[in-house]
Formats: C-alpha cells, structure tokens, sequence
C-alpha cells in the first residue's frame, strides 16, 4: 500500500538547539515504520478515479493538517481531541518511557506534506504565458493544474537527561520555492510554487518515578496565514498536512497507550495526546509485553503494530479500502479517464502503471491469505450451517450465556469492557458504558457473541428497528444484574423490536460498530 519516501528532506536543527541529527544506523530503526508511515502521509491524497474532475479529489487534505494559529482560531479556540481529522494549528504527543539511565538518547521525526500549486501556462506571442486548466502537447501528452503536495521530515536526537533539564525545540518547517519544466515544443511550461511553512517541535520530558518519564512532543504551526478569514484552500498553503510523529531511541522502551503494562496504566490514563494518537510500531511481538521500541504517533487511530498487508504491491492512498476492489476497479477505468489520471498527478500516474502491468500471480494474492490457523474448540453437535435447519433451537431473542455467574439474555443490562489486545479501536472508545443486551448470536464456528445497545445512545429505539447493533463477546461485558435466585424464574425478554421493512435485497440487516 506504501511506497518508498523519494522526496523526503532531513532538516536542519535550529542553531543552539541542543540535538544533533541521527547517525545513518538509526534510519534502519525507523524504516520498521516506513510503509505504514507513509500510509498514514499519503491517505486521502488522491482517491479512485485519480481524477482531478472527480468530486472527491475536490475536497482534500483532510488528516493531520496544522493551520497557521491565527486562521485555526479566528472563530475561536480550536477544541482538543484526539482525531486529527479537526483542523488545529498545534499537534501534540505523549507516551511513557523506560530508561534505566539518563543518557539515554531519544529520536524523533516529524514527517508532513506541503502543499505546491502545479499551474499550467501556455505559451503566447512575444515570449510570455497565460495560466490555463489544461494543456496538450504535440505528443498528446496532457497537463493538467492541480494541487500537488511534497513530502518533508525532520530527524531529531537528545539525551534524556538533556530533556530533563530544560524543553527543545528545533524548527521543522520548509522552505518556499517555484520550480519551471518547460514542455516540449515550446507549447508551454508547468509552474511549481510553494510558501513557506513555519513550524516548530518541541521535546519536554518529566520523571514520573524512579526509572519512568513521561515525553511530549508538541509540534506548533508557528507561521502566519495569507489572511485569518482566507478560505480553507488558500490557508492550506502555509500548513502542515497529514502531521505525524516517529520516536525511537537507545537504552530506551515504550509503553503501550492502548494496552499498557498492568502498573503503568493509570500514568498512561494521564497522558494527554491531541489531535494525534501514538502506537507501538514494529513487527507484532511473540508474545504481548504491553512495550516496544518503536511509537507511531498518528492523526488516523491505529492499533498497537499496525501492518502492511504484505500482498500489496503499492499504495493506492485509501487504505480503508480493499486492494482488489480499488485494482479492478482501476483497471476498467476507460481511457479517456486514465488519460485525465496520469495528467493530474505523478502518483495517480504511477498506480496506473502499476495496475495495468500486474502480473497474474500478484493479481491472485491480492484475493486474500490466511494469516494463522489455531485449532477449534469442539462445536455442540448440532446440523451443519448449510442445512435448512442448522437454525433449530436457536432463539437470539430469548437464548442465554452464563457470564460471571449471570445469564445475559435480550434485555439484560451489563457494562463494556473491551478487551485489550485485539480489540476494535472503536469499541476502545465505549469501554466503562452501559448498555442493554438485543441477542445472543452464535457463528457457525461456535463463538458466541451478544449485541447491544448503549444506554445513553438517543438513536438507540432507531438502530435496533434497522438491526444495527454493536456486538461483543460474553468476556467483554459485565453483568450490572445479579444471578436469578434459584427459585426465581428468569425475567422475561422485552418485547422483540418491530420487524425490519423489507426490501429488494436478500442480504439480512448487519450490524455496524
């Protein structure tokens, strides 16, 4: 889905700063994190079709983007949270750390795109050029205008100890530039220009006890905007887009924000990450510690050792989406559109070629794999799943499962508590909220699972008419009824939602998280 950075540039620290750039050595930890940092910088950059008429290559830049100060506030102060999907002007990280000494040294790389306004110019009497939409070559080559972007990074080091003493702070922005390509022909010339963008990065440390610190990287757009009431397109060009953040280091371990080791979890509840979220990066260890060595701090939310598929071969800048679904689809793209694509943009011209030069055997892989095989836990005897009456004796409604000693059946009220590795990162965000149990499922595998409705949802009565629930396992909920006294019969099953219309469709209702 990634592919390799080829226009990064390191930036220089600030005179008197404190770091010193990380030797070529460190790169070789950081590059663990390449492909799915570079997923994360170029999501959303251009969607399928990959062409600039289409309506949702119109509205871009969507993740991570810091705005100058003066334009994020000039209808107020920008409120914190952790998506970066909300413009702000600041971005800020915090995780814990283990050292057991502090010379320990920390690295950090700040990666963004800056904008760069591609505007084509014929050529006209006398020598000059007039900015046009589009332009085709003799060669039947067409240009397009477009907004391009470039990609940037800053590469930073300090010891802890240095960090303990007094905060850093290193400029990361990147310089303004017009770049010219004359076109064959002397039809005209493409114009490249780009603003500066100011920016700093700041590194504090706190020792929390003997051996733990907490570190925050803050990363602030310190510039000015064209205008404070410029509309969003033009203020993009003095901001830092699809902001992420890199942190490694030597002598030094990473806490898991998600799932942290069990005695330093209440100091990762006190962490405070803003319009970003950090995750341990690598490969997926053998067995779950809780702590790595790597930490992506990212404005799209991962889970802990987030992966590229290794079936795919190249970004397509949607990574939500399936590989094979956007592969066929970009194949029968016709070629008038596939004309448009590659004249409006470099990477929209390399996933053609990409797609249309796919081997057969690549193609297959991108069908699906099996990631791992662990043996079943032995099924009740019961009909197979195909047969008209695997479903006897099943009643989602009014069936049971014993959970800490309580059945929960349709109506029984519990509290989530998502488990923590391998949990859904959304179901992380309903983790201590009440709900009411709607059914209890069980798969053709034999797992069981129950759906609910959270209590304080006011499109509760709405979801559970359309059959749209959330859905947990019986070790993710917490009865809040007691057990049914042994001679008390079981309370009785609220009564069944009213039937769902039907439609032209013979797929049944999903459920949604």
């Amino acid at each position: 889905m990634a592919e390799g950075l080829t226009e990064a540039e390191a930036m220089r620290p600030a005179p008197d700063s404190g770091m010193h750039q990380a030797p070529a050595p460190v790169r070789r930890g950081f590059e663990e994190l390449s492909s799915v940092a570079d997923a994360v910088l170029y999501e959303g950059y251009l969607l399928y079709p990959y062409r600039r008429s289409s309506a949702k290559n119109r509205v871009r830049w969507q993740f991570g983007v810091l705005f100058p100060r003066d334009w994020a506030e000039a209808s107020g102060p920008v409120v914190p949270g952790l998506s970066g999907a909300a413009d702000s002007w600041y971005q800020q990280t915090e995780c814990l750390l283990r050292a057991a000494r502090t010379d320990a040294v920390v690295r950090v790389r700040v990666r963004y795109l800056q904008t760069q306004h591609k505007q084509v110019e014929e050529s006209g009497p006398n020598g000059g050029h007039r900015a046009v939409p589009s332009l085709r070559t003799a060669d039947g080559t067409a240009h397009l205008t477009f907004e391009e972007a470039v990609p940037h990074e800053a590469e930073l080091a300090v010891t802890l100890g240095d960090l303990l003493t007094r905060a850093r702070t290193v400029a990361v922005g990147a310089p303004g530039a017009t770049d010219v390509e004359l076109l064959p022909g002397l039809a005209g010339r493409v114009v490249r220009r780009r603003e500066e963008v100011c920016a700093d990065a700041t590194l504090t440390a706190e020792q929390l006890r003997e051996g733990l610190f907490r570190l925050r990287v803050r990363t602030v757009n310190s510039g000015p905007a064209p205008e404070p009431r410029a509309p969003r397109d033009k203020a993009l060009c003095r901001a830092l887009i699809a902001t992420h953040t890199l942190i490694t280091g030597e002598g030094v371990e990473f806490a898991s924000s998600i799932d942290p080791p069990a005695e330093l979890r209440e100091h990762a509840r006190a962490c405070r990450n803003q319009f970003t979220f950090p995750v341990l990066g690598g490969e997926p260890p053998s067995r779950e510690t809780g702590t790595g060595h790597l930490v992506l701090s990212s404005p799209i939310i991962l889970p802990d050792h987030p992966q590229v598929a290794p079936e795919s071969p190249g970004d397509l800048h949607d990574a939500a989406e399936i590989d094979e679904i956007l592969t066929l689809r970009t194949m029968l793209l016709t070629d008038e559109e596939k004309l448009e694509a590659r004249a409006t943009d470099p990477r929209a011209a390399a996933i053609l070629d990409r797609v249309d030069t796919m081997p057969p055997e690549v193609f297959a892989r991108l069908h699906g794999a099996v990631r791992s095989l662990t043996p079943a836990a032995p099924a009740p005897e019961r009909p197979a799943w195909w047969r008209e009456d695997a479903d006897a004796g099943l009643s989602p409604a009014t069936d049971t499962v014993l959970v800490d000693g309580v059945a929960l059946r349709g109506g029984s009220r519990v509290r989530l508590r998502p488990r923590g590795r391998g949990a859904d990162a959304q179901d992380m965000f309903l983790a201590g909220r009440t709900a009411r149990v709607a059914a209890v499922l069980r798969d053709v595998d034999g797992s069981t699972h129950l759906t609910v409705t959270l209590d304080d949802d006011p499109a509760a009565e709405l979801n559970s008419w359309y059959g749209r629930f959330h859905y947990f396992r019986p070790d993710e909920l917490e009865p809040l009824e007691a057990a049914d006294a042994p001679d008390q019969p079981p309370a009785p099953a609220p009564a069944a939602a009213p039937a769902v219309p039907p439609t032209d469709s013979d797929t049944p209702c999903s459920g949604g998280r």
